[in-house]
């Protein structure tokens, strides 16, 4: 006698649907930021040229940006948990914007290291967000 699949119960089918909803959107932005972390590298040859920059103050403008992600990554882990993960991404996402913007206006050294130093801050939450996301919404079956 043959056997049919299961129909899936409501649960199954809820978490499907949220599942395609918003594991590719978190995807995407996870992408996003390790590309925003690793473009100032690409960008070294020809932005030192146009800013000046010697090889120590490009190194401390490539560190810094952890200088200020580290110790915020906790704290805005805090905020998901109160606050929820719409405000939290929305307000990760806008101020990470804002920030990159803000980095085409860079015209030295100071504003550089300034401008990846929030750059860290406002990004710190958005990957171990998503961890902790993902942990609450799709828990283990």
């Amino acid at each position: 006698m043959a056997t049919y699949p299961q129909e899936p119960t409501v649960d199954e089918r809820a978490y499907r649907k949220a599942f395609y909803r918003i594991i590719p959107l978190l995807f995407i932005c996870y992408v996003f930021a390790y590309m925003d972390r690793i473009n100032i590298g690409f960008a070294k040859l020809q932005m030192s040229q146009t800013l000046g920059l010697s090889d120590a103050a490009f190194g401390l403008a490539a560190g810094i940006f952890f200088i200020g992600y580290v110790p915020f990554e906790v704290p805005s882990n805090l905020l998901l948990a109160q606050t929820g993960a719409r405000r939290t991404f929305g307000r990760i996402l806008v101020l990470w914007g804002l920030a990159t913007i803000g980095t085409a206006f860079v015209r030295g050294a100071g504003t550089l290291q300034a401008m990846r130093f929030l750059l860290g801050i406002f990004e710190a939450g958005l990957a171990p967000g998503i961890l902790f996301y993902r942990k609450r919404q799709f828990p283990p079956t």
